[in-house]
């Protein structure tokens, strides 16, 4: 694969879109969420706090990063304009990618204006970790695949797929699922934190325990099983179909997958400290985004790309401009 400029660019999103993602777990795991108070887009009524907190600088920080991935993607969106004739797919990833970063930054704007954060146990706040995670989940998808399909990738094709396709949507459904039942899990085990594996035991099969508690039971069985899924679908599209990385994509999400059951196993013997909540959330992520690249080599048409115009940096810097 020929990587552009734009291909480039693309996947420096995705990978600042990651950091911005973990950074949003630590937020969470801090019980920072509430350091700009319920103020938004203003943090505690200011544009930037006077003599703020430690919560205060751990959630600003946030939303300044969030603020500058929204800004990439603009970029991003306007330089797919420039540089893809209309109707390119890469075009309509770019657009996707605009659409979910707008539809990310309005789910935490409600988190906050609706005070779902810091010690909140409530239903609601709940409901909308898992829509939070779904969201970013499929803005990682999307930015992936335009990265992808600037790269080279090709365009997917439905209709000479449909056993690959009816595997990887299972596949995909699951994860989602799964990323959900951990979200809850995340946040239960932030919101009721326990001292040993006894107590937490104690509070999983307490028949007056919060919900969140009760949930956290969920996720493992879920995990193992997805798991399970995961790594025969890897091996039998590693088996019966080639080229397009195929290989390659199929044997780092069966490894990635594997490292982040570990990650999760280590995490309730370790009573979730914040780090390897952030790597089990890493590893997450790039499982998913394996999952997303392996769906696109192996739904993969023709090739494009190779008749899109390099752009230079001359031309970069006019598109901004302009």
């Amino acid at each position: 694969m020929k990587l552009t400029y734009f291909a480039k660019f693309a996947w420096g999103v995705l990978l600042y879109n990651l950091v911005v993602i973990l950074w949003g777990a630590y937020v969470r795991a801090t019980g920072s969420g509430a350091g700009c108070g319920s103020h938004w887009p203003l943090c505690n009524g200011e544009v930037i706090p006077r003599s703020p907190q430690l919560e205060t600088i751990i959630e600003f920080t946030h939303r300044l990063m969030s603020g500058l991935s929204l800004i990439l993607i603009v970029v991003l969106f306007v330089w797919a304009l420039r540089v893809y004739p209309r109707g390119h797919i890469v075009r309509k990833g770019a657009g996707l990618t605009l659409f979910f970063i707008v539809t990310e930054a309005l789910i935490g704007a409600g988190l906050v204006l609706f005070e779902w954060v810091a010690n909140d146990a409530s239903t609601g706040r709940a409901i909308a970790m898992t829509v939070h995670l779904a969201n970013t989940f499929l803005l990682l998808a999307v930015i992936t695949l335009t990265g992808w399909w600037a790269s080279g990738g090709g365009v997917l094709v439905w209709h000479e797929n449909r056993t690959p396709i009816l595997l990887l949507v299972i596949g995909m459904f699951g994860v989602l699922i799964l990323g959900m039942s951990g979200a809850l899990t995340a946040l239960g085990d932030t919101l009721f934190p326990v001292t040993s594996i006894e107590q937490g035991l104690a509070q999983d099969f307490s028949s007056t325990a919060h919900f969140l508690i009760r949930l956290r039971l969920l996720h493992p069985t879920i995990a193992i099983l997805i798991g399970i899924y995961l790594i025969i679908m890897a091996s039998y599209l590693r088996n019966t179909r080639s080229g397009g990385g195929i290989r390659s994509f199929s044997i780092a999400l069966t490894l990635l997958y594997i490292l982040q059951l570990g990650a999760g196993v280590i995490n309730v013997f370790l009573l979730a400290p914040v780090w390897l909540q952030i790597v089990h959330l890493l590893l997450a992520d790039l499982s998913w985004i394996m999952l997303v690249l392996l769906s696109g080599a192996t739904l993969a048409g023709e090739k494009i790309g190779s008749s899109v115009p390099e752009i230079t940096n001359r031309e970069f810097i006019s598109t901004i401009q302009d």
